[in-house]
Formats: structure tokens, C-alpha cells, sequence
């Protein structure tokens, strides 16, 4: 395991924060509908709360965005032809501009479609079987939150018996813990029975 990053990816990996850090959520909502999302339903800037806050079209601009800022950056490391660490390095930090974004004061999203985002490219098989796990959570329970939570946790298993490197093990176990910690208020409702189906999420 190689743990340097070069000149270049330290570049990228800046630029990569910013990028990451851009909420779609919030200047969806603005344009579309005047509405702001962190003041409405969970008051979260992702793509469930979007989609209530503004609408079908708020809600799909808002996932593909998110995806889009994920997949952009280690699609750009891989090409360039990133050692492991430096792609996983990249991969973490738009993750984690997303969950805490400069420009709103480090309050972001719970990063459920930027961890896929950046899986997709890097880690494709990992993040198929994780989203059929979301999937059939999803229809079978219409807890959004327990699907994320679940597919999240089964990232680190996949990405194992795939015999993916150690650097992307690690990643999508740092993913999936970093993802599950922002549903710790989905995970209380869920366990008192107040978490709402199909997406819908009280404030807190």
C-alpha cells in the first residue's frame, strides 16, 4: 500500500473538495421552485428531501448531480492513472465535501448517492450488489433510510469478497460508517417505529 500523493492528485484532490461540496440539493430547489430544502421535511439538501421539498424534477436533477459529483473526480484519477490510495483519497474527499461543504457551513447531505457516485467507476460490482441490496430493501420495507443504511453496510463485504485492494476495502468501510452515522436519527425512528415510509423524514 503505497500512502504519497503527487503533485497532480493533490490538485485534483482540492479540486475535488470543492466539486463535492457544491449542494445541488439547494440550488435545485432555489431555481426550480424558490423553495429551500433546509427549511422543509428533514431539512437535508439531498436527493430525498429534494424530491419532497421541490418535486419529481427537483428530486432526479438533485441524485444525478450528487452521482455526477462523485463519478467525475475518480473517473478523472483513474484515467490519469492514480495509484489505489490516491483514487481512494479522492474518492473520500468528495464523499466527504458533500457531507460537509464549505459553503454551508460544513451542514451537507447523508452522501448516499455520491458514495455511489464515486463506487461506480472505481468499484462497479461493489456498487451494483450494493444497490440491489438498497433496491429490494427499498420495495420491500419503502424505508429509504433503511435501504441506504443497509446497502451502506454491506459495502465492506462486497468490496472483500471481491477481492477489491485494501485501500478500496477500507474506503468502503470508512464510507459506510461515515453514511450510517448521518442515519443515526433515521435509525432512532426506525427503532421507535416514527420513521416515515417512502422517503419521508421528520425533522431532526
Amino acid at each position: 500500500m503505497e500512502f504519497s500523493l503527487s503533485s497532480s492528485a493533490l490538485v485534483l484532490l482540492t479540486a475535488t473538495y470543492f466539486l463535492g461540496a457544491i449542494p445541488f440539493g439547494l440550488l435545485f430547489a432555489k431555481w426550480l421552485t424558490g423553495k429551500d430544502p433546509r427549511e422543509h421535511g428533514s431539512g437535508n439538501i439531498g436527493a430525498t428531501n429534494a424530491l419532497r421539498t421541490g418535486g419529481k424534477t427537483v428530486g432526479i436533477c438533485t441524485l444525478l448531480a450528487d452521482i455526477v459529483k462523485g463519478v467525475l473526480p475518480v473517473s478523472l484519477a483513474i484515467y490519469m492513472g492514480f495509484h489505489e490510495f490516491e483514487i481512494a483519497c479522492i474518492a473520500l474527499t468528495a464523499f466527504l465535501g458533500h457531507i460537509f461543504p464549505v459553503y454551508l457551513k460544513f451542514q451537507g447531505g447523508k452522501g448516499v448517492a455520491t458514495m455511489y457516485g464515486v463506487l461506480i467507476p472505481w468499484l462497479p460490482w461493489v456498487a451494483v450488489l450494493s444497490f440491489i441490496i438498497w433496491f429490494i430493501t427499498f420495495k420491500s420495507t419503502r424505508f429509504v433510510a433503511l435501504a441506504s443504511i443497509l446497502a451502506g453496510a454491506a459495502l465492506p463485504l462486497f468490496a472483500w469478497l471481491l477481492n477489491s485492494s485494501s485501500e478500496a476495502w477500507i474506503s468502503c468501510f470508512i464510507l459506510a460508517s461515515i453514511m450510517i452515522v448521518r442515519h443515526c436519527t433515521n435509525i432512532q425512528r426506525l427503532i421507535a417505529g416514527t420513521e416515515p415510509q417512502t422517503g419521508g423524514e421528520k425533522k431532526g
